[in-house]
């Protein structure tokens, strides 16, 4: 009995490589693939982003800043931004990693008036909405002779 059972447990000799192994090379194969190919779209879209930075460009930092691009130092790899009209910051180039478009387009389209004029009620103004409480409502319709309001 214990002649089978150490016959069982040995591994079988023949020196090949099984299916499990071959797997385990594809798939850390593939994962080097992807991890490579997402780095280098990765640095495209930065060069990208980096060829568009010039003088007046509103940009956001890495961390939150927002500014205007002063000054571009090529040799030293730094922006000067341009917090607020006379403050300053200096940053390394990568650390810019958006360009903030202008809001000007959906500041045009939402137009809210600086008093609260469109929403009083005029009725001497034909213009105006006019809007009835519950009340003047039912009133109306009873002066109407309607039963369906």
């Amino acid at each position: 009995m214990f002649g089978l059972i150490s016959a069982q447990t040995q591994p079988q000799a023949g020196g090949g490589i099984d299916i499990m192994t071959i797997l385990l090379f594809v798939m850390l194969g593939l994962f080097v693939f992807m991890m490579f190919r997402r780095n280098k779209k990765t640095q495209q879209q930065q060069a990208q982003l980096q060829s568009q930075f010039a003088p007046g460009v509103e940009v956001m930092t890495s961390f939150g800043l927002f500014g205007r691009i002063l000054d571009i130092d090529e040799a030293e790899n730094k922006v000067v931004l341009e917090l607020s009209p006379g403050n300053t910051a200096t940053v390394h180039r990568q650390a810019v990693t958006k360009i903030v478009e202008p809001a000007a387009a959906a500041e045009e389209s939402t137009v809210v008036p600086d008093d609260a004029s469109s929403l009083t009620i005029d009725k001497a103004d034909g213009n105006a909405p006019v809007t009835e409480t519950p009340e003047e409502t039912l009133r109306r319709c009873n002066d109407e002779g309607k039963k369906d309001c």
